[in-house]
């Protein structure tokens, strides 16, 4: 693997790196104070091909989401992500609350409405207001957004750090696991490359024992006959190209290995180039030994995509 980046999102947090493979299933969490308020922020990612960032804020502090993006896009290329953050009163201290009364007033109604419309006795406590979403919020005349950029942006970056630790710990036991079924396919394609030159003298064989088992003189090994029809054979049955491009596939997998960055759409690409050589070479082989090979290449191939739709 490349050698890490020497830098550090706050100080005394681990930094946030690229040398690794990494999975796209992860969690985080960082907190900082401000002004008597706690700003916690959780990260969470699970698997998806395209990035795809969810953001949920409080009210007064949705003008920074843009930023929040900001932040996450330079650490991650890959994954459904869903970063939710929050204030709450320091220990000690009171938090700048306030009561939305007319939302509160909405929830009201429609709580009323909705227990006619279901026959239930009309219980809408104050405890139940209090509790819909929005009703409780922060003073937004105490709490400017920008203000507390710098507690928001320390507490994600805690979170970004402890996720992608979590994503790269993950990712050794993904990179393992693609080593070792590259390795089995590797060793499949040495053996079909072994088996490849001996089908061309089997089918000859094959032919001349169909000409003795029907009867008529057994053509000479030089036959000229023979030899034009194992040549046309050999050239429909050729995989030389096929197996060529294979191991080129073979050292891409190995550069991504190298890469410092995201490979989990090389990794992907590659599966269905390598299945699509596979195929052409089940398809021109004609070898029983060969077509056993491509079984083992098929389920290899299928499992190795299956895991690289994990990898960031």
């Amino acid at each position: 693997m490349a050698e890490p980046k020497k830098e550090s999102l706050v100080p005394g947090v681990l930094p946030i790196i690229h040398r690794s493979m990494k999975s796209m299933t992860g969690y985080g969490r960082g907190e900082c104070a401000q002004d008597g308020l706690k700003v916690t922020v959780e990260v969470s990612s699970v698997n998806r091909k395209q990035a795809d960032i969810t953001v949920n804020l409080p009210r007064n502090l949705e003008p920074l989401e843009a930023q929040i993006r900001d932040e996450i896009n330079r650490v991650v290329s890959r994954g459904r992500l869903v970063v939710r953050v929050a204030l709450h009163a320091g220990k000690g201290q009171a938090a700048p609350v306030r009561v939305n009364e007319k939302l509160a007033q909405s929830y009201l109604k429609e709580f009323k409405r909705l227990a006619k419309k279901l026959k239930l006795a009309d219980g809408v406590s104050l405890d139940l207001l209090l509790r819909a979403p929005g009703v409780m919020e922060v003073d937004e005349d105490e709490a400017d957004a920008e203000d507390y950029w710098p507690a928001v942006k320390k507490a994600l970056d805690v979170a970004l750090a402890a996720m992608v630790k979590m994503r790269e710990r993950e990712g050794k036991h993904l990179e393992k696991d693609l080593r070792m079924r590259m390795d089995i396919i590797h060793e499949a394609v040495d053996r079909i490359t072994e088996q490849a030159p001996k089908v061309q003298e089997r089918y000859r064989e094959q032919l001349r024992e169909r000409v003795r088992a029907a009867g008529l003189e057994t053509p000479a090994v030089d036959d000229e006959r023979l030899t034009k029809e194992v040549v046309y054979f050999a050239d429909r049955s050729d995989i030389s190209e096929e197996l060529t491009r294979l191991r080129s596939h073979f050292q891409q997998f190995d550069d991504c290995l190298k890469s410092a960055e995201p490979v989990g759409r090389t990794l992907d690409f590659l599966s269905q180039e390598m299945n699509r050589e596979v195929n052409t070479i089940g398809s021109k082989a004609n070898d029983a030994l060969i077509s056993r090979e491509i079984v083992v290449l098929k389920a290899e191939l299928e499992r190795f995509r299956e895991q690289s739709q994990n990898v960031e």
